[in-house]
């Protein structure tokens, strides 16, 4: 590596070099802000004879991955916003010289800082070189086609101020400014520096690089250069082409990887570790695993686009589900609705049972609004949810896993939504809630559905906020008071009008029957339903409130619904709130999960010293200088069995179960974070339980994997609580799959790439040599294409065993022990010649 100070001018007019922005940097990001600040600091450099000013640090890689005869390329890996907002400043200096006659200033900005006069390849002409269509934005400017330029572009809106700024009494100040410009060039041998940990260490002076920016670079830049161009288009580009708000065309790559990490690790990363995060868990860029998950992202992706843009979906009724979950903004729920969008998609839940996961979020969510329960609660609940699903009984899983929930992240009854609605000031809140509301009340099946979203129609108080005089002698004051100070902005007391303006505070009388020149101002000629009601009484009380409350009542737990589905004992268990939790005597843990980190550990005496570590680390003196709450010391000697917490503190460890508990609610309470840890107790006990389904599932893998010989497919896979276990088959997008139920027991060739067009292709491939594959395995096998699925699969099947009649173990193993070996065997040479 080389570092030298010098001048910018130097640098670009250098003769015969082309300076290269590759397909992992980043969008071109200056907008006018930047481009204000770089000319203000350019013209004050040189008003204010300043001698230099520095810009900061110019990285590249002088033996570039693109070569050529004509030039040498320099590869940009940092600065490429100041580079190209400087090339951007030139074109328009030298388009400003042309067009005012400066024909000896246009011809040396062109020769000298523009293009390589005198190669003769057109792709080495221009001494910027881009990759994507800033190259052709950049183009357009240089040639003086900006106007036809079709779509948004930053290097045009900066040219477009550049070329605004300059005028004849400062186009020589910007040239002679510019002469004044000083960086670091900083340049690296392929081969012998590290581009990428040279790039992480860098402070640039320019806009920070989002996380996704990071991780661009860590996927793409020390790949070769065929094999990068491959990837940014057939990955990454997709990636970021889905993870984008469309309305405001704003990236969400960086939001989208966070929530893909969350549904990975069943853990939130912090924001700004979103990269390091990622970056942690590919040590080994050259395994086969690697691309496999990269192709998983990108598919993942797909599915966030319509989260994040529900306009794009095409089913009407997904589409509308996914609105009012945009609408509310419940982005907790968007890791783990990523993999139930892929399950959907993978055929293990069809559209209906979709639409009632996306209603069971709603209602969820939309009951603890109302009930009044944190939101910072729903980030834990989500993050971990999907571990809860069982794909045999989707829907049924994740309504009891919600349905178990205790505390702080209890799904709200019907009479916990019945006393909120009482008093819950619904008019007083946001918008969005507010709107959301009033418009499922509003079309709950109403076939002619009403745009409560319309401008004309507001939110009228039946009572009004400013009573006229004649309410004081309609109601009593007792009642009076009550629709004053309690009633007055809750749901009874509430309805939709378009004629808010003229009912104003008028009597209820005048309020029902208003006509005014014929226009029907009053409730009696609404077709509303939330005004159905009203036209059949001719006052309005106390008693008429609260029968309209409860009218609206059942119409509420109509549209939020509560989950009816039987949890047995067996479900007991389900991760609670320590302060919730039951009494953790006899019992084991399955995990904890403690500031939104899922940690599995089976014992409360770790996850005791887990933790106390955890607050030493988060604030070491509050937990030293508190013995009154936690005792701690640096002296060993003063407990009966010591356990060392850090740096030489010591705590007690030879306490119960149910004192540890103790401890530990005490230390939450001082450090302030009684909702950080939950705990998920095991149904395994002391106590003799029938095991659940998923520990059914367990207890056969961990029995059956020893058993597997004369094949290394599973060697390094372990046993899992869910019905099926995989293993990859070398290619990308394959893999071996086993699969249990109460029903049968099947080995299958899974063929589940990103794309379903690359699946099918697969699949049909492996059809044409049918023949030859089932002679090698001894046995014909079901193929099955999928055509509505994005998977295909081909199989082999023993039906008429259960996995929950322990006596079927035996036959079950026997099926896959004999034919795993030879199932493999028979399309591992197919499946190579696939690549």
């Amino acid at each position: 590596m080389k570092a030298n100070e010098l001048q910018i001018n130097n640098f670009l007019q250098a003769p015969n070099v082309q300076f290269v922005i590759p397909v992992y940097q980043r969008n071109y990001d200056w907008k006018n802000a930047e481009c204000h600040e770089l000319l203000h600091d350019i013209i004050g450099v040189e008003t204010e004879k300043r001698g230099t000013h520095f810009i900061g640090s110019i990285v590249f890689i002088h033996e570039g991955t693109y070569s050529t005869n004509e030039v040498k390329e320099l590869v940009i890996i940092d600065g490429q916003q100041r580079l190209t907002t400087i090339n951007i400043l030139y074109v328009a200096l030298y388009r400003f010289a042309k067009e005012n006659d400066k024909t000896q200033d246009a011809e040396r900005l062109y020769n000298m800082f523009l293009t390589n006069q005198y190669v003769q390849n057109e792709s080495s002409k221009l001494k910027l070189k881009q990759t994507d269509s800033n190259s052709l934005a950049f183009k357009a400017i240089m040639v003086g086609t900006e106007r036809e330029f079709d779509g948004f572009s930053n290097v045009i809106e900066n040219y477009n101020f550049f070329r605004s700024s300059i005028k004849e009494d400062n186009f020589n100040l910007i040239l002679q400014g510019l002469n004044r410009l000083i960086f670091v060039e900083i340049s690296l041998e392929r081969d012998k520096d590290d581009p990428q940990r040279i790039f992480e260490s860098l402070n640039s002076t320019g806009l920070d690089l989002s996380q996704s920016d990071l991780i661009r670079n860590f996927i793409l830049m020390d790949l070769q250069p065929k094999e990068q161009n491959r990837i940014f288009e057939t990955v990454w580009s997709p990636i970021e082409e889905n993870a984008k708000d469309l309305v405001k065309q704003s990236s969400l790559v960086s939001e989208f990887i966070r929530d893909y990490l969350t549904l990975r690790n069943k853990k939130i990363p912090n924001k700004n570790k979103v990269y390091f995060e990622f970056k942690s868990l590919y040590n080994n860029k050259k395994e086969e695993a690697y691309y496999q998950e990269l192709e998983n992202i990108k598919s993942l992706s797909a599915h966030y686009k319509k989260l994040a843009n529900p306009s794009t979906v095409k089913e009407a009724s997904i589409r509308k589900e996914l609105e009012y979950i945009n609408r509310l903004e419940i982005n907790v729920a968007y890791p783990f609705l990523l993999q139930v969008f892929e399950d959907t998609e993978n055929g293990l839940l069809d559209t209906a049972e979709l639409i009632k996961i996306l209603k069971l979020i709603q209602s969820y969510t939309w009951r603890r609004f109302i009930v009044g329960l944190p939101t910072s609660a729903l980030n834990k609940i989500f993050m971990s949810l999907y571990a809860e699903v069982d794909s045999e009984e989707y829907y049924d899983s994740i309504a009891k896993a919600l349905l178990k929930k205790k505390g702080s992240a209890k799904f709200p009854s019907n009479e916990d939504v019945k006393t909120a609605l009482k008093d819950k000031d619904l008019y007083n809140t946001q918008p969005k809630n507010r709107n959301y509301l009033f418009e499922l009340l509003e079309n709950y099946n109403n076939r002619e559905q009403v745009n409560t979203n319309n401008e004309t129609i507001t939110i009228e108080h039946i009572f009004p906020r400013n009573p006229a005089e004649q309410w004081s002698t309609d109601l009593s004051s007792e009642e009076f008071f009550l629709f004053k100070e309690k009633h007055l902005n809750t749901i009874g007391n509430l309805t939709l009008s378009g004629n808010n303006g003229a009912l104003s505070n008028k009597s209820f009388l005048d309020k029902k029957e208003m006509n005014k020149e014929g226009n029907e101002q009053g409730y009696s000629f609404s077709h509303l339903w939330l005004n159905s009601y009203l036209k059949k009484i001719d006052n309005w009380n106390i008693e008429k409130f609260e029968e309209r409350q409860i009218i609206i009542y059942d119409r509420f737990l109509k549209i939020w619904e509560y989950p009816t589905v039987i949890i047995t004992e067996n479900d007991d268990s389900e991760e609670q709130n320590i302060f919730d939790a039951e009494s953790p005597r006899n019992k084991k843990l399955e995990y904890y999960i403690f500031e939104n980190n899922k940690i599995e550990e089976d014992t409360v005496a770790q996850m005791y010293f887990g933790v106390v570590r955890a607050l030493y680390e988060k604030n070491s003196q509050l937990l030293v200088s508190s013995p009154d709450v936690f005792k701690i010391t640096r002296n060993s000697a003063d407990f009966r069995s010591s356990q060392e917490v850090a740096n030489g503190w010591f705590m007690e460890s030879n306490i119960d179960s149910s004192s540890k508990f103790g401890a530990l609610k005490r230390l939450l309470t001082l450090f302030e974070m009684e909702d950080e840890l939950s705990v998920k107790y095991s149904l395994t006990t002391d106590t003799e339980v029938e095991p659940s389904r998923f520990e059914v599932r367990k207890r056969y893998w961990t029995k059956l994997l020893p058993l597997l010989e004369n094949t290394t497919l599973f060697n390094n896979v372990s046993a899992s609580k869910d019905h099926w276990i995989s293993s990859g088959a070398g290619t990308a997008g394959l893999s071996y799959t086993l699969v249990i139920t109460k029903m049968y027991v099947r080995i299958e060739l899974t063929i589940l790439t990103s794309s379903k067009d690359k699946n099918k292709l697969f699949f049909n491939k492996l059809l044409r040599n049918k023949e030859a594959i089932e002679k090698a395995f001894g046995q014909e096998l079901e193929w099955e294409e999928l055509p509505e699925n994005k998977m295909s699969r081909i199989k082999i099947e023993k039906q008429g065993v259960n996995l929950f009649k322990k006596t079927d173990w035996l036959e079950m193993n026997e099926f896959i022990v004999t034919n795993l070996p030879q199932f493999e065997k028979a399309f591992s040479s197919f499946i190579k010649n696939l690549k």
